[in-house]
C-alpha cells in the first residue's frame, strides 16, 4: 500500500489533533467516516471511484508545534473529542509528539513557546524544517509527503517588494528580512523539497516569490484560511439573494469562540488578518457590493471549540420593502476543519502525481480566500466552486 506523510504546521492543535484521532477512530472502526468528499458517500458526485487517493490507513502524520507534549495530552486538552473516545486510540496518539518549531512573538503575540528551533536565522530555520521532513520519510518509508499549515493566525502584513519574486524573497532569507514570516519558511522548504502544500490559515502566503518557486519546483498549492463555518454559509446563501435579485443592504456577523484561535485572534493584528479574509467573499457571491458589510469575532472562553456564528441580513425587495434574515450556527470549529484538512491532503497528492503544479484553483471550495494570480477573480460562491472541484475530477477520469 503507498504512504503518504502528512506534515503539519501546529500538530498539537485543535484541529489537528482532532483530525489524527478522528483516522484512528475510523481506522479501528469507532467512528464513521463521516464529512469527506474523499469517502465513499450517497450525498453528492463521488470522488472516491474516480481518483486514485490514497486510503486513510497509508497516511502517516508528524509536525511542528510550540507544545512538545504527545498528540494524546494535546487531544484531551483541546475537548473536542469525548475522553473516553480518546481512550480508545491513545497509544496510537501518544506515538506522536512534534518536531521543534519556527515561531516568533510577534507573529502572534498572545502565544508562548519554549519548543523551537534553537536559531533565529532564516535560512538555519529552513535547514531544520528540511531536516525534520527527511528524517520523517526516512523513519516511515514515505512515498511522497504533504505539508498543512493549521498553525495560529499571524499577525496581519501587507505584501512587500520582498515577496514580489523568488529572487528578492531569497536575498530577504540571507538577510533575515522581517517580512519574511514563519509560513512563508515552512512553504519556501516545502517548496524546496517538491512538497505539495495548504495553508489552512490566513496567514499572508499567497505571494508571487512563493508561486514562481512552486512552479519551478513542481509544486501544487492551495489556500487560504479554510472554509469550514460561517463563511460556508455566506457563500451557500449569498447565491440565493443573487438569483432572486434581493439587494443585500447589510450583513452583520459575530463570532464567539473559546478554543486557542479565539485566544489568538483576540489580539488586534491576527483579527485583523483573519476579519479580511472572511470580509472577502460576500460581495462577489450576492453580485453587489453590500454596503454595510460587518464581521466581530470575540473570544469567549467558556465556549471552547464550541463556536458559535451569528448573522443578521438585511435586505429589500420587490417596492423597497425591508426584509431580514437571522442565522445562529453552533458548530464544532474542529469538527468541520478536520474533514476539509484531509480532503485537501489526498487532493494536493493526486494532482501531485498527475504533474500539476502551481495554485490549485479546483480546490477553492475548501477556502475563504482562494489562491489566484494577479488580475484573477477568485470564484467564492459555493456550488460554482463545487463544479470547479467536480470538473477537475472528471478531467482526471
Amino acid at each position: 500500500m503507498s504512504k503518504l506523510g502528512v506534515v503539519i504546521i501546529g500538530l498539537n492543535g485543535a484541529v489537528a489533533s482532532t483530525m489524527i484521532a478522528g483516522v484512528h477512530l475510523m481506522l479501528q472502526g469507532h467512528a464513521p467516516r463521516h464529512g469527506m468528499l474523499t469517502e465513499a458517500n450517497d450525498q453528492g458526485p463521488g470522488l472516491t471511484e474516480r481518483l486514485d487517493l490514497v486510503p486513510l490507513e497509508g497516511l502517516v502524520f508528524g509536525g511542528w508545534d510550540l507544545d512538545d507534549g504527545d498528540l494524546y495530552q494535546a487531544a484531551l486538552r483541546h475537548n473536542v473529542l469525548h475522553p473516553a473516545s480518546l481512550g480508545q486510540v491513545r497509544d496510537a496518539l501518544e506515538a506522536i509528539t512534534p518536531w521543534p518549531a519556527v515561531f516568533e512573538k510577534r507573529w502572534a503575540q498572545a502565544l508562548d513557546a519554549t519548543h523551537l528551533v534553537p536559531t533565529s536565522a532564516h535560512r538555519a530555520q529552513i535547514a531544520a524544517i528540511t531536516q525534520h521532513i527527511e528524517g520523517f520519510k526516512a523513519a516511515h518509508g514515505l512515498d511522497r509527503v504533504v505539508l498543512l499549515n493549521l498553525a495560529s493566525t499571524e499577525r496581519y502584513q501587507a505584501e512587500l517588494p520582498v515577496h514580489a519574486s523568488l529572487a528578492a524573497f531569497e536575498a530577504g532569507l540571507d538577510a533575515d528580512d522581517a517580512a519574511i514570516s514563519p509560513t512563508m519558511r515552512y512553504l519556501y522548504a516545502a517548496n524546496a523539497l517538491g512538497i505539495p502544500h495548504a495553508n489552512f490559515t490566513p496567514s499572508l502566503s499567497n505571494i508571487p516569490a512563493l508561486a514562481e518557486q512552486a512552479e519551478a519546483c513542481g509544486v501544487p498549492f492551495a489556500g487560504m484560511d479554510g472554509k469550514t463555518g460561517q463563511t460556508l454559509v455566506k457563500t451557500a446563501i449569498g447565491g440565493m439573494f443573487r438569483v432572486r435579485r434581493l439587494f443585500v443592504e447589510g450583513w452583520y456577523s459575530t463570532n464567539i469562540l473559546g478554543n486557542n484561535d479565539g485566544r489568538v485572534l483576540d489580539e488586534p493584528g491576527s483579527n485583523e488578518t483573519k476579519v479580511r479574509s472572511k470580509s472577502s467573499v460576500l460581495d462577489s457571491v450576492v453580485g453587489h457590493v453590500v454596503p454595510n458589510h460587518q464581521i466581530h469575532i470575540h473570544y469567549y472562553k467558556p465556549r471552547g471549540d464550541a463556536k458559535e456564528a451569528w448573522d443578521n441580513i438585511d435586505m429589500i425587495g420587490f417596492a423597497g420593502a425591508p426584509m431580514q434574515m437571522k442565522i445562529n450556527f453552533l458548530c464544532q470549529d474542529s469538527i468541520l476543519a478536520a474533514p476539509v484538512a484531509l480532503d485537501l491532503v489526498r487532493l494536493l497528492d493526486v494532482g501531485q502525481r498527475r504533474g500539476e503544479r502551481g495554485i490549485a484553483r479546483h480546490l477553492s471550495l475548501f477556502f475563504k480566500s482562494p489562491h489566484h494570480a494577479d488580475g484573477e477573480a477568485p470564484v467564492h460562491d459555493l456550488y460554482a466552486q463545487e463544479q470547479l472541484l467536480m470538473d477537475w475530477v472528471n478531467a482526471q477520469a
